[in-house]
């Protein structure tokens, strides 16, 4: 009896203690259901989150393929006009080749036009130095021919008149007369030119051997002669002028100091005043 009781309670105890056990083990395995249900709602929380993040990184990647896709079309466009613009840089370049070949050819044109010219200016030049020569002999020559023919006043002076008068008094000859002869009251006397301006006459003594007594003669008879035989000039200012084919320095001098403008052949190029601002002073 008692080793059945003895028996009966070891099984209870036995049971106790598997009892025991399993309602810890029941407690642990409760703790970790809760501490897993508690993990899964952690990684639903996550999953959601991520879904969140994946549907907004799916929205952001539509917006950079939307801002892709523009930008490849604006790249295109680029090109198409880099395109364009290498076309037209292309065209432009060969039109400055062109350019270029048309200015080298121009210059080159230009070049031979300028050696062309210096010629053409060395051959006038040397002309004109002939053509001055010629003038200068062919004057001389006039000159000793009208010399000998008496015709120096007609053929050398006269001419020359106007354009001296226009260029040293700035008047415009009324009157121009050569070799005239005039008599009054007894008095009279022949004068080799006259130029009347508005209110200055030119008095010209002309003579193809000048001599210092031809100068005296000229500053006193016939200036002297002419204010008597032509009153009708009396108010203007009369200028002397003394007047042949060439003076030497002697008589040219005399005359500056007589204040009697001398005139004849410059280097036998052109009959000229030769002291005028000796006269009358730099103008």
């Amino acid at each position: 009896m008692e080793m059945e009781e003895l028996a009966l309670k070891e099984k209870v105890n036995i049971l106790e203690d598997a009892l025991i056990q399993l309602a810890r083990q029941s407690r642990i395995t409760e703790m970790k259901i809760a501490r897993l249900s508690d993990e899964m709602k952690d990684f639903k929380d996550e999953m959601k989150d991520f879904k969140d993040e994946m549907l907004e990184f799916k929205n952001e990647m539509k917006d950079f393929k939307d801002e892709m896709l523009e930008f490849k079309d604006e790249m295109k466009a680029f090109k198409d006009e880099m395109k364009e613009f290498k076309d037209e840089m292309k065209e432009f370049k060969d039109g400055v080749v062109v350019f270029q070949d048309e200015m080298k050819a121009f210059k080159d044109e230009m070049l031979e036009f300028k050696n062309e010219m210096k010629e053409f200016k060395d051959e006038m030049r040397e002309f004109k130095i002939e053509v001055n020569e010629d003038r200068k002999r062919m004057n001389k020559q006039w000159g000793e021919l009208a010399n000998k023919m008496g015709t120096i006043v007609e053929d050398i002076v006269a001419p020359a008149i106007g354009p001296v008068v226009r260029k040293y008094f700035n008047c415009d000859p009324q009157e121009i007369a050569i070799r005239i002869k005039r008599k009054k009251n007894g008095l009279k006397d022949e004068f080799d030119a006259i130029c009347v301006c508005k209110d200055k006459v030119f008095l010209f003594e002309v003579k193809s051997t000048p001599r210092p007594e031809y100068v005296f003669d000229f500053k006193n008879k016939k200036k002297e002669n002419f204010l008597k035989l032509f009153p009708e000039h009396k108010d203007k200012e009369l200028v002397l002028i003394f007047a042949s084919l060439r003076l030497e320095e002697d008589i040219l001098n005399l005359l500056t100091k007589q204040k009697i403008l001398g005139m004849a052949y410059k280097e036998w190029e052109y009959m000229d005043i030769l002291n005028f601002s000796d006269v009358y002073g730099e103008c």
